[in-house]
């Protein structure tokens, strides 16, 4: 049996001559209106280097440019082979973490920032995986809970903290919601940047609360779990924030 080819854009049909300054980025704009238009998907490939050349009537140095900055910003991944080229990417928010990492690496996200929101986005994520999950994931958020208490019991924080964390992208995933899927991604890769920084914390409510929370999403309590949510968080922050400020008086 063949196995099925991927789609191939007809360029000759959609891409019109760049005229400008900027032909890589003419490139990307129209690249990027296909997409918005939805006459690109996820998953398409597009013409080769040489045929996007003829088409946009520019070099293929200024495709080529044009490709690779639409590969930095998460929309087009490169493959090799045969079979292979540029391709519109199927999902995923590599584009908003890096984007989140670099604010968070420049200071412009600052401690206080990434606290706030992780309390304004773990508390809505709760809240909705407790409607929308099933009894399958609250059972395979069970297991990563059992995971986080033996890494608790080994004293090893990094561990712990990586299981914690995926606690997170778990729930996340249970609301069904991709855009909510992708801000907690981002979200959660930056708070470990943070708490690697900081290190350790002694809060010991965090083990306690993941059973509490086990408990409402199977009685689907979204109001109590939220809430507890937002306590947890509060706190943490509160603890976090402390560390930050003894941090920095000693620097």
């Amino acid at each position: 049996m063949k196995e099925k080819q991927p789609a191939v854009v007809k360029s000759a049909m959609r891409f019109t001559p760049v005229v400008g300054t900027r032909p890589a980025e003419e490139i990307q704009a129209q690249i990027r209106n296909l997409l918005s238009t939805h006459q690109l998907k996820a998953g398409d490939r597009l013409p080769s280097e040489r045929e996007l050349a003829e088409q946009f009537s520019v070099s293929r140095n200024s495709v080529r440019q044009g490709l690779h900055s639409l590969v930095d910003s998460g929309l087009l991944e490169m493959k090799k082979g045969a079979a292979g080229g540029a391709f519109i990417r199927d999902g995923g928010g590599d584009a908003v973490l890096a984007g989140i990492s670099d604010l968070y690496s420049l200071g412009t996200i600052q401690p206080e920032h990434l606290t706030e929101v992780r309390i304004l986005i773990g508390v809505e994520v709760v809240q909705l995986a407790c409607k929308r999950c099933t009894v399958e994931e609250i059972d395979a958020l069970e297991e990563n809970v059992k995971l986080a208490e033996q890494a608790a019991r080994d004293n090893d924080f990094s561990r712990r903290t990586a299981i914690n964390l995926e606690f997170h992208r778990m729930l996340a995933r249970m609301t069904r919601n991709p855009l909510l899927v992708t801000l907690t991604e981002a979200v959660t890769a930056i708070t470990q940047r943070f708490v690697d920084e900081v290190g350790p914390t002694s809060n010991r409510s965090v083990m306690p609360l993941r059973r509490q929370l086990l408990g409402h999403l199977r009685s689907r309590d979204s109001e109590a779990a939220g809430e507890r949510m937002r306590g947890h968080l509060l706190r943490l922050r509160t603890i976090y924030l402390r560390q930050v400020a003894e941090k920095r008086s000693h620097e």
